[in-house]
């Protein structure tokens, strides 16, 4: 379970990181995706974003 825990924490962290360009294609603005604004500043988390990609590339990796 924590490898689980580990693999989601990377994923939310690389998308969160690549947020302006994820959202020109439209994710990053999913239901579950989450805005947090502090202090001036803005922290996506995109939860739902990190579960659809996660599954798209699962789906990819057992087609292989």
């Amino acid at each position: 379970m924590i490898r689980w825990f580990l693999t989601t924490f990377i994923a939310v962290a690389i998308l969160s990181g690549a947020q302006p360009w994820l959202r020109k294609l439209g994710l990053g603005r999913l239901p579950g995706d989450v805005t947090l604004r502090l202090f001036g500043r803005e922290y996506p988390l995109p939860f739902m974003s990190t579960l659809v990609l996660s599954m798209a590339l699962s789906l990819i990796v057992r087609s292989l």
